[in-house]
């Protein structure tokens, strides 16, 4: 039997647990406990791209040039973008290849530095949404908000400075990650959504300042491939409608129709679990079969069907 393909977005968050502890000690941590539940699923016969989120880090990397500007150059945000697609990749490839030769499993992990192209016409450009950084303070927001940036308050969960997010439109080396995957590499791609670029009147690519949302650009990696699936890992177990409610209800299988009425609802928070869902919906519209959204611990389980959250066409 061939293998399946399954395009895996892990958080950027998650990578960072806890954040009040922010050394590279528990990033490893959650880098090699999440590698070993993919490690798990490879196992068990899948092939997989993986993608990751990286918002808290480029948050860090800019304030830590902020900070520094009056000793080194400044740094661009689709540089930084690149920061972080070879920082993280460098983690998953190391934890990831540990975790399959601890099970006898000789596979290669690579990683692609990956651009995703975007209108520079784009609405999204005018209306600032995307959280990067760290959590803060209301104070601490308020002096971001005073050196020029849009903060918002991101869920209950504290305040973000967010920047641009414009729609992906297509992922650069999408053939690339194709090849990798017909000569048996696993492959970590579309970091952060992709460092967003735009074509100028040339027809050259240009890196634009935003960050692409990383569901919607795996959502698009997954369509690319034709995945076979598309597992969403988060901070939660399960999606929920009236998430922290009282009435609050965990959902075990989601129908894109039902997908689409909860959305219309407002069951989902826009700088949480919103935009996961309607990654979702795009891949299923698109001819996806399925998708998963769950936490890391729980991959293996929800692919049994023992937990998580599924989606399917109907």
């Amino acid at each position: 039997m061939p293998l399946k393909t399954a395009v895996i977005a892990i958080g950027g968050n998650s990578l960072i647990p806890d954040n009040t502890k922010r050394e590279m000690k528990y990033q490893w941590d959650a880098v090699r406990e999440t590698c070993g539940h993919i490690a798990g699923m490879i196992k068990g016969g899948w092939r997989v791209v993986i993608t990751h989120g990286n918002g808290p880090q480029v948050g860090y990397i800019l304030r830590r040039a902020e900070l520094a500007a009056h000793e080194v150059h400044t740094m661009s945000l689709d540089i930084i973008g690149a920061d972080t697609q070879g920082s993280i990749g460098y983690m998953i490839q190391q934890a990831l290849r540990n975790s399959l030769r601890s099970m006898g499993i000789a596979m290669n992990v690579i990683s692609l530095v990956t651009q995703t192209l975007v209108d520079k016409n784009d609405p999204a450009f005018a209306h600032p949404s995307k959280p990067i950084g760290g959590f803060l303070t209301e104070p601490e927001a308020r002096k971001f908000e005073a050196e020029g940036w849009t903060v918002i308050e991101d869920a209950g969960r504290g305040w973000r400075r967010v920047v641009a997010s414009p729609q992906p439109l297509e992922i650069i080396e999408l053939d690339a990650i194709k090849m990798a995957l017909q000569n048996d590499y696993i492959v970590v791609a579309v970091g952060g959504g992709g460092i967003p670029v735009v074509r100028n009147d040339n027809g050259e690519l240009r890196g634009a300042f935003a960050v692409i949302d990383k569901d919607r650009a795996s959502s698009l990696l997954a369509t690319g491939i034709g995945a076979d699936l598309f597992v969403i890992s988060t901070g939660v177990e399960k999606v929920a409608l009236n998430f922290n409610k009282p009435n609050q209800q965990f959902l075990d299988r989601v129908t894109l129709k039902e997908a689409h009425q909860y959305i219309q609802e407002g069951h989902f928070g826009a700088g949480s679990m919103l935009p996961k869902i309607e990654a979702v919906v795009r891949f299923l519209e698109h001819g996806g079969p399925q998708a998963l959204i769950t936490n890391p611990q729980n991959i293996e389980r929800a692919l049994r069907g023992e937990t998580g959250t599924r989606f399917v066409p109907a």
